[in-house]
């Protein structure tokens, strides 16, 4: 069988082709070319057919950004097992959910453990393991589960096919709890993909990990399109991302691209301006995801780091990527635009299901092999999900006459006041090109006259001392009327997901919950 149409015979090819090339590094621990990772998959996978993972079951795994997660990760798929990767930072219900939701079998974690996932495991009669990797010189990583008749050779029967389940994530749940999403084998391979083609990823990349990779775009994005490429990635020493040691890992692994989240480049900025590197590497470009990026700070991005920063449009239910900002030998990047789709049907839908011309909103939906088949155990999502043919994404965006997409909102953030549509994101974008705000994020709340009225949170920048009024005229400046904020919340952090982004429906129930227990002074008491 061909290796492109399984994420396993991707991997395979990719070692047979470059095996003494670096694939993994943990920053100033060691190296792993990409047959010795190769290697060190299979042994594991091994381990685990022998101790009763059979295909088809659900791997829970909660580490930090490690070896031992890449490499487990890999061979649960491997073993033609699902694998489901957890945030650390979940509470036990949360843990409880997920690997309740998912039906997991086995709970695998670093050495360390976490006892919120642990605790939640036994309650549910779920097996725990731990991964262990010593270092370079090691033969395999060490688990703790105790099998008898362990034969080291026993994945290497094992066929991996394109439908097997792979992945299992949930969707951030905005406005509802978190629906399961299966990811085959051949989603994952039709991904990464179409991000090798679109970034033209090949042996000579190298980057950094910035984002968990338990989320879809750090792993997808960063980790898999690269090992997919015969690239090389590394891992921070600490096993998440720290400002501090990005750039310096940056230039001690010759990085030529990274990707986050616009959170995360805002602190890569804030960082430079305050404390610059005395050198930073030559980059190819830098890719941003998850949420949009003002046109503000993807200027400053190019300026400060002298690469085309490409925006990208990505979600869990198509295995991360939809659509990118290309090259620039490939065509304009285009600020606010989410470029073009890559490897996929993309249209904008009205509702009825009727394509829209260019120029004109509707909801963008999609198809194609990288998209999931539907929801874990979720008729009524999948029905409403799944109509005339196509995904339908709940965004809702326009294209241009280039056919570059650029998303207006979601379906359910847009802010309905007194019949005029607000697209939120529009307004954070003017927020963000105010010298002294740091981050903004506009929404909308219950209002008695108009349905719905606008408000904002800004985190003002350090030294500066903005106030309401000062936001509120700047924006009477830049937007309708309308469109003016009517309420402005000052605060020294936003609520955000685990994945760095800034969701507006918890942003909004913040302030919401900080009106409504306002404390009324009472004068003369």
């Amino acid at each position: 069988m061909e290796g492109g149409a399984t994420l396993t015979g991707l991997l395979k090819q990719v070692a047979g082709e470059f095996p003494s090339r670096r694939a993994l590094s943990v920053s100033g621990k060691f190296d792993l070319t990409h047959s010795r990772l190769q290697e060190l998959v299979e042994r594991a996978a091994s381990r685990l057919v022998s101790a009763g993972v059979n295909a088809g079951d659900v791997v829970a795994l909660t580490f930090p950004n490690t070896v031992e997660f890449v490499i487990m990760f890999l061979a649960v798929i491997r073993a033609r097992a699902t694998a489901a990767p957890l945030n650390a930072a979940y509470t036990s219900e949360e843990f409880e959910f997920y690997l309740s939701d998912s039906e997991s079998k086995l709970l695998l974690t670093s050495i360390e453990g976490n006892s919120p996932a642990q605790a939640a495991a036994s309650k549910l009669n779920i097996a725990h393991a731990t991964a262990i990797f010593q270092g370079a010189d090691s033969e395999e990583v060490t688990l703790s589960l105790t099998h008898p008749q362990s034969d080291p050779n026993s994945a290497a029967k094992l066929v991996n096919d394109p439908s097997d389940a792979a992945l299992f994530l949930h969707t951030s749940g905005t406005t509802s709890r978190p629906k399961g999403v299966p990811l085959t084998q051949q989603n994952l391979a039709a991904s990464i993909q179409n991000i090798k083609s679109v970034y033209k990823l090949t042996e000579s990349d190298s980057t950094v990990i910035v984002l968990p990779l338990f989320h879809v775009h750090g792993l997808l994005a960063g980790l898999l399109s690269s090992l997919g490429a015969g690239a090389a990635v590394a891992l921070p020493a600490a096993g998440r991302f720290s400002a501090s040691t990005f750039w310096q890992d940056m230039v001690k692994y010759d990085a030529t691209w990274y990707t986050a989240v616009p959170t995360i480049h805002q602190i890569i900025l804030d960082r430079h301006s305050s404390k610059p590197e005395p050198a930073y590497p030559k980059l190819r470009f830098i890719r941003s995801c998850s949420a949009s990026l003002a046109p503000v700070i993807l200027a400053r991005l190019e300026e400060a780091f002298g690469a085309p920063v490409l925006e990208a449009y990505a979600m869990t239910e198509a295995t991360h990527m939809m659509s990118s900002n290309p090259l620039p030998e490939s065509g304009p990047h285009k600020s606010s635009s989410v470029g073009r789709p890559v490897g996929q049907e993309m249209a904008i839908l009205n509702e009825n299901g009727v394509p829209q011309e260019a120029g004109v909103n509707g909801e963008v939906c999609i198809r194609g092999p990288n998209v999931t088949k539907g929801y874990k155990n979720n008729p009524e999502a999948n029905k409403s999900t799944f109509q005339f043919g196509w995904f339908h994404t709940g965004d809702i965006g326009f294209f241009d006459s280039d056919g570059y997409l650029h998303l207006v909102g979601r379906i359910k953030e847009l802010i309905n006041r007194g019949g005029e549509k607000i697209s939120p994101i529009e307004v954070d974008a003017v927020l963000l090109t105010h010298p002294d705000i740091a981050q903004g994020v506009a929404f909308g709340i219950p209002d008695d006259k108009y349905g719905e009225e606008i408000n904002c949170a800004i985190i003002p920048r350090e030294g500066s001392n903005i106030d309401e009024e000062g936001v509120k005229s700047f924006c009477k400046k830049n937007l309708a009327a309308f469109k003016v904020p009517k309420r402005v919340f000052i605060t020294d952090s936003l609520p955000k997901t685990a994945s760095g982004k800034i969701q507006r429906r918890i942003v909004s129930e913040h302030f919401l919950a900080q009106i409504s227990t306002a404390k009324v002074p009472k004068f003369g008491a």
